[in-house]
């Protein structure tokens, strides 16, 4: 065996190549695959007493009755015995051929089966049944001699613990199937119950019986959306019904389950019935096609029924037959017959008898009243009462109507010969859907998005898109009645209802296996394919690729898009393309995705990015690749500024990396991966994660003894604390780092560290050493043998120095030294054009604009600045942005929209855990809230605020509290300016050693203004 990516040879229990460290790929069953089914399990109660004393001879012919009566129930409504168990067996509806009405067939099948075993007139043996719908691996088992059908998941075991917990006699059912079969077969809800091996208790019904409501009662009674459109089809209908009088008229509605045959049928036929014609009316059942004449039965019984409720009409329409044709109607009414010329009769005679009476029926009531005879679902029709059916089609008798329905695989054959007009159905177009959706969910626009999300999954099938609303409603994700719906919470995936997965699946069962294994690669690959792709992947001759995609265009799965896009191909809908995705089993998802990637990497025509080739490594489950490719996708995000995705594609290379065995190397990618992620982390507002990832790194390099990459994993965590820790945390760790890495000999991570250790200073009020210490990063950036250390670069790490440096100086007031470092940080942003660069030079350009006193300045430049970093989610900028913005509003006294944007700065600074920017944003929340007359609540705020600077070590925030307590006091009382004059001296002397020359001016002058007039404060 060889490695698929290298070729190494690999030893027989290798599960990772030893030279490039892929996963070892086991070949794969090609008939294995996952399906959406019911599953079947029955046994006879107490068996084991009833063989314990037999031979076994004798315990195999006990028991033996019980199971041939068990497989023919399962066997006459469609089912596979997969497996026997000696008292009972395990049995599948909905495979190895998908079957939409799976739940409905095994629950008939049930019930068949109890009826059976106890017509065996045996009162010791009794049986009990459990059924589940869910998700299997379906395969075949393959012996010397034979191949069995086998099915193997969680679900099969869920069916297993039902029969054991059912009683005697009785069919116990999960609430999966019982939602899938509800309206065919009357359920009772037994209330949870406890089944071992399940950790809490589950609902369980159980079966009372078959329903006697068809099909199309069932679908109308769950039905919630209005009959719209459909006026092309309606026409054709209309005008099929105004030429009966010359002779009969036979249309076919054909279309794929869901489109909508039965409601335009039905809506059809009501209005005519409107207009005083006749309606005889019978539907094709999947649970009786084993019954011969099962249709021509319900046929006839309609025909009967109408006319016994006729009350003009006392004759029965069979009088007028001959005797033997009325003979055949009992045969078929299953009502006795003692004639000894019908008894003679040859079968096919009979069947010609059958046939002449059902069509003088028909004739006779068509005679009487012009008469539509809708026979739906043709597809589901049993063999003998089809050539009845289709002489009744071909009659040539004037006032008769016949409207069939059927899905394209159950086209009848003899549809031509009996002059047809064929409608196919095509599903709605955006507008009728849209108005589907407005009738169900409301007319609100809110829900617009949610509407076209719908409408694109499921490409306007009306039953598709009625049944995704409805899940939507039972999960709780939208709220309140139809016709006035609400979303709860953001819809992420619209997902496939249950009730549906079986139409589509029965709809891929009907393509080939080479279709089938070309629709599973385009699957693999996305909403939409390219044909050079595919070619590439499965490996066919052209000639039976294009015969491949034009069979699978006119069954409408994947289609060709247009001329100018002929080489491209999607899927008719997202809903086709999950259910053929999921329909394969985990080994063959992993083969078609290594499959795809190799071809990928190998086509130098093609131009993606490495965000799709990380997709198909992470789904081919080679983690090495996925490790490249997601770093590489995490980069081209950083590099437009797109940090939550970027965090998005580092979580996925990280966790790529770590599923590789342990090595060295593996461990060094591994931290320089972390550290590579910071910027990513951080500007998207995860702070304390990428803290998280500093320390991670710090613990990965001591354990591998790489001292270098400790210092830089120390440099990241020390940066991290400026946002999330204390200044006085920050500053010892800081001062540590840059004497570890200037002592190191690595200039990149120096920078990163001096600018982290400005950082610092900064924020613990120190700026003088914070200009000083940014004022060294800077000239060492500056310089033509600049550095950076991984996942940022010298020009950038450059612009916030000098961002951080502009902002100190205009702090001290130092306005002339801030303004160049200003134009030196919109030079490089302007240079570089990143969103993150453009933000971080708008922060510095609001701040200077404020320290000069221009604050409706300052407020263009930073709404510029908050827009950006909310468009591009950087989340680390948004908080300080709205809080400067803020005081440019109040300075501007724009008090409401100050107090408003200073409340949201606040919140967003705690949401990220920036604690000097939650501090900053109160202290100036309290002075809007002051000027808009709440002292109280403004002096609480403030009195906080500077409580948790100073003892968190914030000395410059505790400063400006300080003064913004002194504006807020009103001087009422002796105490009152005692308070305030504390305070202004406290601001005083802190700004004084801090050299926040500004802040110092602003509080000395408010003191002397106090002490001059000895009075009110203007």
């Amino acid at each position: 065996m060889h490695c698929f990516a290298c070729q190494s040879a690999i030893g027989p229990g290798d599960r990772w190549c030893s030279k490039c460290g892929a996963a070892v790929r086991q070949p794969v069953d090609p008939d294995s695959e996952r399906r959406f089914v019911t599953i079947l399990r029955a046994d006879v109660v107490d068996s084991t007493g009833l063989v314990a004393e037999l031979e076994p001879e004798a315990a195999v012919s006990r028991l033996e009755p019980a199971l041939a009566a068990m497989r023919g129930a399962v066997r006459q409504f469609g089912g596979i015995v997969s497996k026997e168990l000696g008292d009972g067996l395990a049995a599948v509806f909905g495979a190895p051929i998908a079957d939409d009405n799976h739940a409905p067939l095994a629950c008939h099948a049930a019930i068949e089966l109890v009826r059976r075993v106890g017509s065996l007139g045996d009162p010791g043996l009794q049986v009990r049944v459990g059924l589940h719908s869910g998700h299997v691996v379906a395969y075949m088992v393959a012996s010397e001699f034979s191949k069995v059908y086998e099915i193997g998941g969680a679900a099969q075991h869920l069916a297993a613990r039902l029969e054991t917990a059912a009683e005697a006699n009785q069919i116990y059912v999960s609430e999966a199937c019982q939602e899938l079969a509800d309206g065919h077969v009357r359920f009772e809800f037994l209330g949870r119950k406890a089944l071992r091996g399940f950790g809490e208790p589950l609902p369980v019904y159980r079966v009372m019986g078959a329903s006697d409501l068809s099909s199309w009662r069932v679908r109308r009674a769950r039905s919630v959306s209005r009959f719209v459109d459909r006026t092309t089809e309606r026409a054709l209908l209309w005008r099929a019904a105004d030429r009966v009088a010359a002779g009969r008229q036979t249309v076919l509605l054909m279309g794929d389950a869901g489109i909508g045959k039965s409601r335009l049928a039905h809506e059809f036929a009501q209005d005519l019935r409107a207009g005083g014609w006749r309606l005889i009316d019978v539907e094709c059942s999947p649970n009786l096609q084993g019954a011969p004449y099962s249709a021509l039965k319900r046929l006839l019984l309609s025909i009967l029924d109408t006319s016994a409720r006729d009350q003009t009409k006392t004759d029965d329409p069979r009088d007028e037959l001959p005797v033997v044709q009325q003979r055949a109607l009992d045969a078929i009414l299953d009502l006795p017959v003692s004639d000894p010329q019908w008894d003679e009769l040859e079968p096919h005679a009979r069947g010609r008898a059958i046939s002449d009476a059902s069509c003088a029926i028909v004739e006779s009531v068509a005679r009487r009243q012009r008469t539509i005879l809708l026979i739906e679902d043709l597809h589901w029709m049993d063999r003998a009462s089809d050539a009845v059916v289709a002489t009744l089609s071909g009659l040539q008798c004037p006032d008769l109507l016949v409207l069939l329905t059927t899905r394209p695989n159950g086209m009848p054959v003899w549809i031509a010969s009996c002059r047809a007009e064929i409608v196919a159905m095509r599903p709605l177009d955006d507008n009728s859907g849209l108005a589907m959706l407005a009738d169900m969910l409301g007319p609100a626009t809110t829900n617009e998005d949610l509407k076209n999300r719908i409408i694109s999954h499921t490409a306007n099938v009306p039953l598709f898109i009625e049944e995704v609303c409805r899940s939507l409603k039972d999960s709780g994700m939208l709220l309140g009645q139809w016709g006035d719906l609400s979303l709860a919470r953001p819809v992420d995936e619209l997902g496939i209802p249950s009730s549906i997965q079986g139409v589509i699946a029965a709809r891929l069962d009907r393509v080939s296996r080479q279709e089938r294994s070309l629709l599973q690669i385009a699957a693999a690959l996305g909403p939409r394919a390219d044909q050079a792709t595919l070619r590439r992947v499965a490996a066919v001759p052209e000639d039976v690729l294009q015969d491949c995609l034009t069979a699978l265009d006119r069954a409408e799965l994947l289609v060709r898009i247009d001329s100018e896009l002929e080489d491209s191909l999607e899927f008719r809908h997202e809903m086709v393309r999950q259910v053929t995705y999921d329909s394969m089993v985990e080994k063959v998802r992993e083969s078609i995705h290594a499959s795809i990637l190799a071809a990928l990497e190998t086509d130098e025509a093609w131009t993606d990015g490495p965000d799709t080739l990380c997709y198909h490594a992470t789904r081919a489950k080679d983690w090495r690749k996925a490790f490249q490719h997601g770093r590489s996708a995490a980069r081209k995000c950083l590099v437009r500024s797109a940090f939550a995705e970027a965090v998005d594609y580092f979580e996925i290379a990280m966790g790529s990396l770590d599923k590789i065995p342990v090595t060295h190397a593996r461990e060094t990618d591994a931290i320089d991966l972390r550290m590579e992620a910071r910027l990513a982390f951080a500007g998207s507002g995860r702070v304390a994660e990428a803290l998280d990832l500093g320390s991670e790194a710090e613990r990965r390099a001591d354990a591998i003894g790489d001292i270098e990459r400790k210092v830089a994993a120390m440099t990241m965590r020390a940066g991290a604390q400026n946002f999330y820790g204390t200044p006085v945390e920050a500053v010892a760790i800081g001062e540590d780092v840059v004497h570890l890495a200037e002592s190191s000999g690595n200039p990149a991570w120096r920078n990163l560290a001096q600018y982290s250790l400005g950082q610092a200073y900064f924020l613990s009020g120190r700026y003088a050493r914070a200009e000083k210490m940014l004022a060294t990063a800077r000239v060492h950036l500056a310089g033509l043998t600049a550095s950076a250390p991984i996942g940022t670069t010298p020009r950038s790490l450059l612009l916030l120095c000098c961002m951080m440096n502009s902002v100190t100086h205009t702090v001290m007031g130092q306005i002339d030294a801030a303004e160049q470092l200003q134009q030196q940080a919109g030079a490089i942003a302007e240079e570089t054009g990143r969103p993150y660069d453009r933000v971080a030079a708008a922060y510095s350009g609001g701040w200077l604009m404020l320290g000069r006193g221009e604050p409706a300045a300052a407020a263009a430049i930073l709404e510029d600045g908050f827009v950006l970093a909310q468009k591009h989610g950087i989340r680390l900028f948004v908080p300080v942005l709205a809080c400067h913005l803020g005081m440019a509003y109040l300075e501007q006294g724009l008090f409401d929209r100050a107090r408003g944007m200073l409340t949201e700065a606040r919140e967003e600074a705690k949401a990220v855990g920036y604690t000097s920017a939650v501090l900053r944003s109160s202290i100036y929340l309290a002075l809007a809230t002051h000027r808009l007359g709440d002292v109280q609540a403004a002096q609480n705020m403030l009195r906080e605020a500077r409580n948790t600077a100073r003892q968190q070590g914030f000395s410059g925030l505790e400063a400006e509290a300080l003064f913004g307590e002194a504006v807020v006091t009103p001087p009422s009382d002796p105490e009152a300016r005692a308070a305030i004059l504390s305070a202004l001296r406290a601001t005083i002397a802190i700004a004084a050693e801090s050299g926040a020359l500004p802040l110092r001016h602003k509080a000395e002058a408010m003191l002397n203004e106090m002490q001059a007039t000895g009075d009110e404060l203007s």
